[in-house]
């Protein structure tokens, strides 16, 4: 019988709220030694996340978008938008102002083989584990899947 995400994920994985400041956040991450957390709410339905991909916006900064002027008139050579969203990352102060609301999720019955590809093929190094309800139950992290291969050898 092939192995599911349940056989392999890291239950009741630590989690941050989105009102968690930015400087606990991160204590959490390094003390933990882990690259990112699933952000739930009252209920533990998750809402985000917040690795460290989201917190390099605090040291780096961002730059404004490159713009030309024609008759009067600003053209943006860039989606100001985007522009926007990264200073408004790089000034946040909660995990909330910070984190990453594109979910890519998985259920815990999930074939660890179909999980895995999706990782691999979006280039993402966790995956938040939910039920059908939206509840964070685990994690599925690269490291979970590495250490599920070392043991099967």
């Amino acid at each position: 019988m092939p192995k599911t995400v349940a056989d392999v994920m890291t239950r009741d994985p630590i989690v941050v709220r989105p009102e968690t400041s930015l400087h606990d956040a991160i204590k959490l991450l390094a003390e933990k030694r882990i690259s990112g957390l699933p952000v739930v709410d009252d209920a533990g339905k998750l809402i985000g996340t917040i690795s460290e991909t989201d917190l390099m916006w605090q040291e780096t900064g961002v730059t404004p978008p490159a713009y030309i002027m024609f008759l009067d008139s600003v053209i943006f050579l860039k989606n100001p938008a985007q522009y926007e969203r990264d200073l408004h990352k790089a000034l946040g102060q909660t995990v909330g102002e910070v984190m990453s609301q594109d979910l890519i999720t998985v259920a815990p019955d999930k074939p660890l083989r179909d999980a895995a590809q999706l990782m691999h093929d979006r280039k993402i190094p966790r995956l938040p584990v939910v039920d059908p309800s939206g509840k964070v139950i685990g994690i599925l992290t690269r490291g979970d899947i590495v250490r599920d291969l070392a043991a099967s050898e």
